[in-house]
């Protein structure tokens, strides 16, 4: 079973060709994440985590909910971790979280796929997340092979900052930068309430029929990219970027 957390459509996508390679099925953790219901679930297949990289490592959200998921039957637990540039040293985190589990430890693949941190970063055009999409194939098509065989995921070889990345800078990146505050929404909004249901920790809440940031706030910028008006911005950082949703998933 693949257990699939996805801000603007990366992993969702991503899931979805490999369920369709291994012939699994894709759940969706949003209504578990969102409402924190601990989930009980039987699989006679390897377990697949597929989730978005935040700052180099699993999100601590969905980490945080493993740890309240009794997942029974097949013990063997692989990664799949779509990321801007590169994993850093997850693997290691993940490997140890399965043990914290009780869980095997099968691997982690790194699934490049466009960036859509737009709090942080430029994100691509519909045209140039396409080209990047396309170049993930082989390691999605990799990842599948190795899972479809039971075979471990190899490990990438050690990269030049990736302990640092994936340690210090990921531990300071939650409290530093993880923040809503900067949200603001302009009188453009249409008061569909989008945002509100997208939210993946329930942290907006509609008052006078415009969206409200609570301190939960994960950063996984389904509110701002997937705003139907495109009328949410994050202070000057995201002003003038096209927004982002992977031009390949389904619709979010």
């Amino acid at each position: 079973m693949i257990l699939c957390f996805s801000g603007t459509g990366n992993s969702r996508y991503c899931a979805d060709v490999l369920a369709n390679h291994l012939g699994d099925e894709v759940l969706d953790l949003h209504d578990a994440l969102r409402s924190q219901i601990a989930l009980d679930l039987v699989s006679g297949r390897p377990w697949v985590i597929l989730t978005p990289t935040y700052a180099w490592q699993l999100p601590h959200l969905v980490r945080d909910l493993l740890h309240t998921v009794n997942l029974s039957g097949d013990e063997r637990v692989y990664f799949v971790m779509t990321c801007g540039s590169d994993t850093g040293d997850a693997h290691r985190h993940n490997k140890a979280l399965c043990q914290m589990l009780g869980l095997r430890y099968m691997g982690t693949a790194e699934i490049v796929m466009p960036e859509n941190y737009i709090a942080m970063f430029d994100v691509p055009s519909q045209e140039e997340a396409r080209v990047i999409i396309r170049r993930a194939q082989p390691a999605l098509e990799a990842a599948a092979r190795h899972i479809a065989a039971g075979e471990v995921i190899p490990e990438h070889r050690p990269r030049l900052g990736d302990g640092l990345k994936s340690g210090l800078i990921n531990q300071a990146f939650y409290p530093l930068f993880v923040k809503a505050k900067a949200f603001t929404v302009s009188d453009t909004c249409i008061h569909c309430g989008k945002c509100a249901r997208d939210c993946v920790t329930d942290n907006i809440r509609m008052v006078d029929g415009k969206p409200v940031w609570g301190d939960r706030c994960t950063h996984c910028m389904a509110c701002i990219c997937l705003c139907p008006a495109q009328a949410i911005e994050y202070g000057k950082k995201s002003q003038g970027k096209p927004r982002y949703h992977c031009p390949e998933a389904k619709p979010l």
